[in-house]
């Protein structure tokens, strides 16, 4: 198959896509309101026999003609992915190319090590309940957003936490932050819960944290606080001591990658975070064959687009040990795919490349 990619590429056009979220997102630990939707760039390549891949831009380009007229093998493998780093601004389109030209799904051009059964979790329960600033609305306006996203397939939710970091007193924050989980749990007894402070706790006050909501079973507590040693060391300890099996996910915000990795290998985090699209699929498949047998599992972050969750959906399809995908409930303008949820799963389609049509 990998003839097919002789082909030589004829255009590469920049363009946005639009996502329109189903509701206003609020504030987390450390950000002001999420709004309605972002905007984000794309970049379209298109080859002399009229091939067309896209896919979100994977970081700065600042020539995007420099692809023209070079042959699809000269710059992307099937089994590595993009070969020059300095093209990964290209890498999801390169891969949607690839699948395109190969009549594969990107998920099978990654391997398809993982499972069908794909679970997936909402992950727009942020702070509401403090908006708006004349009239707070108060926790039952998170149980309305709960409960969205129960009625639209999900069946797992990630809570924001870490009001008392900007945004309340500490005391009152971490009360409020304990109140929330509470609620959802005992309105959603069976809901698979996660939290993510957005690194906005101190190790002390994530284990007091954990200690206070010990009896609601959290699946896994992100970015608790700006990862070092000691502090994750200190908090594998309580776990061990306490037998707790909540799992610590980390390396979403400006991570230092290796030694994240580090810390993974050491059982100090559970689950790897890297972004979708900030890490990149290219490194993420180098990453996943180094760590392929470790037990360390993976989540790439998806926040702020729906069609992150698409990516990080072939992903799991495609890759070992995807432990679950965030979930972004949201249209994107212009953009169709055959992606679903229905209790609490994920359905990725077997069309070729990632099966996003622009319509």
């Amino acid at each position: 198959m990998s003839d097919n990619l002789h082909t030589r590429i004829s255009s590469v056009e920049l363009n946005d896509v639009i996502t329109r979220y189903p509701r206003s997102i609020g504030r987390n630990a450390v950000l002001g309101t999420h709004g309605t939707g972002p905007t984000a760039p794309a970049v379209t390549i298109s080859t002399i026999d009229g091939a067309t891949g896209w896919g979100l831009l994977g970081g700065r380009c600042d020539d995007p003609g420099s692809l023209i007229g070079k042959r699809v093998d000269e710059i992307f493998d099937l089994g590595v992915g993009v070969l020059d780093p300095a093209t990964l601004w290209a890498d999801f389109a390169l891969h949607d190319l690839a699948g395109i030209l190969t009549g594969q799904s990107v998920h099978t051009i990654l391997g398809d090590h993982g499972g069908r059964e794909i679970s997936t979790y909402d992950g727009s329960i942020y702070f509401d309940d403090l908006d708006p600033l004349d009239a707070p609305r108060g926790i039952d306006v998170v149980l309305e957003n709960v409960q969205d996203g129960w009625d639209d397939g999900h069946r797992a939710f990630k809570i924001k936490i870490g009001r008392g970091f900007t945004w309340m007193g500490e005391r009152e924050g971490f009360q409020r932050d304990v109140e929330v989980v509470r609620a959802v749990h005992d309105a959603f007894p069976s809901a698979r819960l996660l939290v993510d402070g957005n690194n906005g706790f101190s190790v002390e006050a994530a284990i007091n944290f954990l200690e206070s909501v010990a009896d609601v079973g959290l699946f896994w507590f992100e970015e608790p606080f700006n990862e070092h040693r000691n502090g994750l060391e200190r908090l594998r300890d309580w776990r061990r001591s306490t037998g707790g099996e909540v799992l610590i996910a980390d390396g979403e915000y400006r991570p230092d990658v290796d030694e994240v990795v580090r810390f993974a290998e050491a059982g100090l985090v559970d689950v790897l975070l890297m972004d979708v699209v900030g890490f990149g699929l290219t490194p993420w498949r180098a990453l996943a064959a180094k760590l392929g047998g470790s037990g360390i599992k993976i989540s790439p972050h998806a926040w702020g687009l729906p069609i992150k969750t698409c990516y990080a959906g072939q992903m799991a399809v495609g890759l070992a040990d995807v432990i679950t995908v965030e979930g972004v409930r949201g249209q994107t303008d212009g953009v169709e795919g055959g992606y679903a949820v229905v209790d609490g799963m994920l359905t990725v389609p077997d069309t070729p490349g990632f099966g996003l049509r622009v319509v």
